[in-house]
């Protein structure tokens, strides 16, 4: 591994926040996945979970969307609803979903920098499934002022989460590691570095 290519890893590494992630329910089209994990790596997200027991379990993500980001994520998929949520209740302080109804608030409201959050987004025809509807803290919306009141799923998705990325980098959540001591030495390991190569 060349220096350069270690000092950008590590980069990445360190701005990793953990207290976000993205959680796809039934997004059916492979290229959609591949474009979230994408921009989810772009603004620092690790943690990406799939829901699939309404659509067919992705065997490949789209190569050209994600230009690889699927080898430097860590990925979780389910196939059932519930198991996911209580991975996520165990994880993750609130759960909320990309979801059209009278208590949702606009996603400029969301505090994206003082509790963890599990974003979730939907299958591009039905939207977020009813069982991870009712387990959820609460349902967002992005406003849009055009004629059609809907946007591709990973456009909602990135979206979102630069809105986050916007949150967090006004409040100082990139300027530290944020990883706890496990995961970060884990994630070394993963992408490719020998222990104790890096001193922290």
């Amino acid at each position: 591994m060349t220096p350069e290519r270690s000092a950008r890893l590590i980069e990445a590494l360190r701005k990793r926040q953990p207290d976000l992630a993205v959680v796809l329910d039934n997004v059916f089209d492979p290229h959609n996945v591949a474009a979230v994990l994408r921009t989810a790596d772009a603004v620092g997200i690790q943690e990406v979970y799939t829901l699939t027991n309404t659509v067919p379990k992705h065997k490949r993500y789209g190569f050209k969307s994600s230009s690889s980001a699927r080898d430097w994520m860590t990925v979780h998929d389910f196939t059932d609803p519930n198991e996911l949520v209580q991975v996520l209740r165990g994880k993750y302080h609130r759960i909320l979903t990309t979801h059209l109804s009278t208590d949702a608030v606009s996603m400029h409201d969301i505090d994206f920098t003082s509790s963890s959050i599990a974003l979730v987004f939907g299958n591009e025809q039905y939207g977020v499934s009813q069982e991870i509807l009712h387990a959820a803290d609460g349902n967002f919306i992005i406003p849009q002022v055009g004629i059609i009141k809907s946007l591709n799923i990973s456009v909602a998705c990135a979206v979102t989460i630069y809105e986050a990325m916007r949150q967090k980098e006004k409040a100082g959540h990139y300027a530290n590691r944020r990883l706890g001591d496990e995961q970060y030495y884990a994630l070394q390991a993963e992408w490719g570095f020998k222990p104790g190569e890096i001193q922290d």
